[in-house]
């Protein structure tokens, strides 16, 4: 049988089945697994027919990306370089809005007028995780993605190193 008959047969049992489920009729399963067996094929005809076989097993959910937490994340190597290229325009460059510059690791922990932006240890209650976290910031171009925004509250809660 070529891939492409067998394709087209479980494309078509597929279908089958959701139509079924979608229409409220029970499917029943054989009390034991059973192999699946062939499907036949009338080979002068062209025609595939399907001849009873076990339900595939249900797809198992996509398994999460492992947390950085439990590998030490480093500011030189994966903080500084997210904030170069999303936050350095507005708090570093000719201007420091709100008073926050990120030019230096000494000076993102110094703060902005409106106090510390990072509590090392303590993403929760740390304003620059909420605001990337929250997509508040940065305000202009490219929000952060989610590993980004992974990756600077695993720094943080691992105590903000200068590492």
């Amino acid at each position: 049988m070529k891939p492409s008959q067998t394709l087209v047969i479980f494309v078509f049992s597929l279908l089958a089945m959701l139509t079924i489920a979608a229409c409220g009729a029970k499917v029943t399963q054989p009390a034991e697994p059973t192999a699946p067996q062939p499907p036949t094929a009338t080979a002068e005809m062209g025609i595939v027919s399907v001849t009873e076989t076990a339900l595939p097993a249900p797809l198992e959910t996509a398994t999460p990306l492992p947390v950085a937490d439990s590998a030490t994340v480093s500011f030189a190597n994966d903080i500084y370089p997210i904030l170069q290229s999303r936050c350095l325009n507005c708090h570093g460059g000719e201007s420091t809005r709100e008073g926050l510059s990120v030019k230096t690791y000494a000076d993102l922990m110094a703060g902005s007028t409106n106090g510390p932006v990072i509590v090392p240890g303590d993403a929760a209650n740390s304003l620059l995780v909420e605001l990337v976290a929250t997509q508040k910031m940065p305000k202009r171009g490219a929000k952060l993605t989610p590993n980004q925004v992974q990756l600077i509250t695993d720094w943080v809660n691992q105590g903000a190193l200068d590492n």
